[in-house]
């Protein structure tokens, strides 16, 4: 509260203020696009050079500015960011974007840009002094001007077929990196428990006993899973990504593929508990063979086959075993 108190109003910025918080936003949009630059120029060369561009761009509208406030103003601009105006639009800290995908760095570039040119439009009609409404449209113009010039050097770097190749990898390593290694934890998850939780339940049929075994089952496999994907692979010689990434993955999949069927346990009713953890068996078999027929391109036959039968399989032994 002291911080939001502590910020100065838009309105009540003077004209050389305006200019000076102008000048800083370029340079800091700059700064953005030339470190998504260099994020994706190993991976993706062609979206590096475009903003590169872009870059160079808001390079271009701060040293316009610069020469605008050094001939309304002299050559002391004075020190107003983004976090000094209540209202201002923020930029997203680039750690929270950089270590996303390719097409949410580029969703993320042309939010910027609509950003800008939107506040500044705004913050033009809001005033009444002639010379400040001409230097806000003309900065909302620079900001127009500069997604036409982003869209230029689109059509320069990306091509379709650039594109498509950029794409096709961004969703290969995505495929690698959290569907695989999430795939595995969940059909270890899903499958491995069923036994354990079912033989518990039929041998037992105490639900909250049951509940406990299956909670102990998934969160010790999905440790255990976590651990061993992340230490097998650095991902360096693969190219599967961080082994950080992929042990979170394959770790949080498998507890919930856990317990997804020994949650129904909490129903104190052993038979409403049981049918309930059946269907969600069901539910949970049949995501594995959606997810490996459409992210791993594995035939649907084949995937129902191997999944529902070897689930079925797993579950029967846990039935027989705590009948018994």
């Amino acid at each position: 509260m002291v911080f939001t108190m502590n910020r100065r109003r838009f309105r009540d910025l003077s004209e050389q203020e305006v200019l000076a918080l102008a000048i800083s936003s370029e340079e800091d949009d700059a700064r953005i696009y030339r470190g998504y630059a260099e994020r994706l120029r190993q991976d993706f060369p062609d979206s590096a050079k475009l903003f590169d561009e872009m870059a160079a761009e808001e390079d271009n509208h701060r040293q316009r500015l610069i020469e605008l406030h050094r001939s309304r103003f002299g050559e002391v601009i004075p020190l107003i960011r983004r976090e000094h105006v209540a209202g201002y639009y923020a930029r997203r800290p680039i750690w929270l974007v950089q270590n996303l995908g390719l097409d949410r760095i580029r969703a993320e570039a042309a939010a910027m840009e609509q950003e800008a040119e939107n506040f500044y439009l705004h913050a033009a009609q809001r005033t009444s002094d002639a010379a400040t409404r001409k230097l806000l449209g003309d900065l909302a113009r620079a900001e127009a001007g500069h997604r036409v010039s982003a869209g230029r050097a689109a059509e320069t770097h990306l091509d379709t077929e650039s594109r498509e190749t950029e794409d096709a990898r961004a969703h290969r390593q995505f495929v690698l990196t959290w569907v695989q290694p999430g795939l595995a934890g969940l059909m270890d998850g899903s499958v491995s428990t069923l036994a354990p939780i079912f033989a518990t339940a039929f041998a037992t049929q105490d639900t909250w006993t049951t509940f406990l075994v299956g909670l102990a089952a998934s969160v010790g496999a999905g440790i255990s899973m976590g651990f061993t994907e992340a230490a097998s692979d650095d991902g360096e010689l693969s190219g599967r990504g961080s082994p950080v990434k992929r042990g979170f993955a394959s770790g949080i999949m498998t507890t919930l593929g856990g317990l997804g069927h020994a949650m129904p346990y909490l129903i104190p009713d052993f038979w409403t508990a049981t049918i309930t953890a059946i269907i969600v068996v069901f539910i949970e078999l049949w995501a594995i063979v959606w997810i490996q027929n459409r992210f791993m391109d594995t035939p649907f036959f084949r995937a129902t086959f191997q999944v529902v039968l070897g689930g079925a399989l797993v579950f029967a032994a846990g039935v027989l075993i705590g009948g018994g």
